[in-house]
């Protein structure tokens, strides 16, 4: 009996399926409808995370949110662990390297990054004074968001899904 070889679904045939279910829809902080399986670390880009190792948090999610979570408390940004977390593991599955390659934002040459997938336009206006100013730095992205959320809604723990 000859064996049968079964058909192999790619991650594109997956992203196309969950496209077709979802749809696609552009947000102003540009997040990634779909969520987290569609972002990615392209190769060659670095994120300078040393900063969070020497300021006694741990160089991890829970210590970037915390540092995140004194930085906001200092500067009267509002936002809980919890909201932070729930947003983050949404957009971007923890992967403070993570960029969408493929909304319109993308498309016009201003792809979401990070950890809360922030558009630079965003990060910039929104960036918050003594943090890193590398997008791709997980605390000045969690802050730069967090600000911007404040800014739009009143604190990130309005947040439910992109915005």
């Amino acid at each position: 009996m000859r064996a049968t070889a079964q058909h192999r679904r790619t991650r594109t045939s997956r992203l196309v399926r969950t496209l077709a279910v979802v749809g696609t829809g552009a947000a102003v902080l540009a997040l990634p409808v779909i969520g987290a399986t569609s972002a990615s670390a392209t190769t060659g880009t670095t994120a300078t995370t040393k900063a969070s190792t020497t300021t006694g948090y741990s160089n991890n999610l829970d210590g970037w949110i915390r540092q995140s979570l004194a930085v906001m408390a200092q500067k009267g940004i509002p936002g809980s662990y919890s909201s932070i977390y729930r947003n983050v593991m949404r957009e971007s599955s923890g992967n403070p390297l993570a960029i969408n390659l493929w909304d319109s934002n993308a498309a016009a040459g201003i792809p979401s990054k990070g950890l809360l997938q922030v558009i630079d336009p965003t990060f910039n206006a929104y960036h918050v004074p003594g943090t890193s100013s590398n997008i791709y730095d997980p605390v000045a992205n969690i802050t730069a968001a967090c600000n911007y959320a404040a800014a739009r809604y009143g604190s990130i723990d309005n947040v439910y899904s992109a915005y």
